[in-house]
């Protein structure tokens, strides 16, 4: 299926690994042109090799914070006219008890998973207003929508993030852009690999095995975690001409573990 933007250019912030290279590589094999950024130079490197590799199409490598100054400076200098903007970051610590989180880690959280991507919306949007064409992606999380005290860092800043970006876009549709968030739930990832690996290593059990015990105890009912290439799939789906009508929107990706008709 032609997704109809070929030949369009996307940042990706967050694009070294998980969802986020997910989200490029898919986008790549529609013939987007890539800024990718994050901060670990090796493993961005690596993926925008990979990935210009793989689909033939230019993808720059740029090795920042998308939540600090310079690196939104650094970002935007790569790619100062983008038709799209995706949005995503590892994910902050779990936190099985609210009582343990500082004030430190509630402000890297605010900065990578709310303010970051605010910026960088506002940075962009009026472009893509001036130009009659723009798709903006949020990679949040069900925690947004369905709280947790185990994911309370990762989804309260990307709660006010879903409702600024729900409102914002009310503003720009008028104007052929999008603005959408995806809420994925429990995916294979290498901070779930890493997460879930310490837990086994504790446990004496497997990686399988933990992962297994959580799908169980959190009622997933796939019964198991999700592929991050399927949401780098729907991701590239949202940007493209078909999904031109849909906006404001937040799409949970959780294999059946929430419970909601809407």
């Amino acid at each position: 299926m032609d997704l109809g933007i070929r030949g369009r250019k996307a940042i990706v912030n967050g694009g070294s690994a998980g969802m986020g290279r997910a989200a490029a590589l898919a986008l790549a094999r529609e013939g987007v042109e890539l800024v990718i950024s994050a901060r670990g130079e090796a493993r961005l490197r690596a993926a925008a090799e990979d990935i210009a590799a793989a689909t033939g199409v230019r993808v720059e490598a740029v090795v920042a914070d998308h939540s600090r100054p310079e690196g939104f400076e650094k970002i935007l200098a790569a790619c100062p006219a983008p038709d799209i903007l995706v949005a995503t970051c590892s994910p902050p610590p779990m936190t099985p008890d609210y009582r343990a989180i500082d004030a430190a880690q509630w402000q890297a959280s605010l900065d990578t998973g709310l303010m970051g991507p605010v910026n960088f919306m506002h940075a962009v949007l009026e472009g893509m207003v001036d130009r009659g064409w723009g798709r903006i992606v949020n990679i949040a999380t069900i925690a947004a929508k369905y709280p947790l005290e185990l994911r309370i860092l990762s989804g309260a800043p990307r709660a006010a993030l879903i409702n600024y970006a729900g409102a914002v876009a009310l503003r720009v549709a008028k104007n052929g852009v999008t603005i959408n968030n995806v809420l994925p739930g429990m995916f294979h990832t290498d901070f779930t690999r890493e997460q879930f690996g310490a837990r086994a290593a504790a446990a004496g059990t497997s990686y399988e095995e933990e992962v297994a015990r959580f799908a169980q105890d959190y009622r997933i009912a796939a019964g198991r975690f999700g592929d991050a290439r399927d949401v780098g799939s729907l991701v590239a789906w949202l940007c493209s001409e078909s999904a031109g009508y849909i906006t404001g929107q937040s799409i949970v990706m959780d294999g059946g573990a929430t419970r909601s008709t809407f």
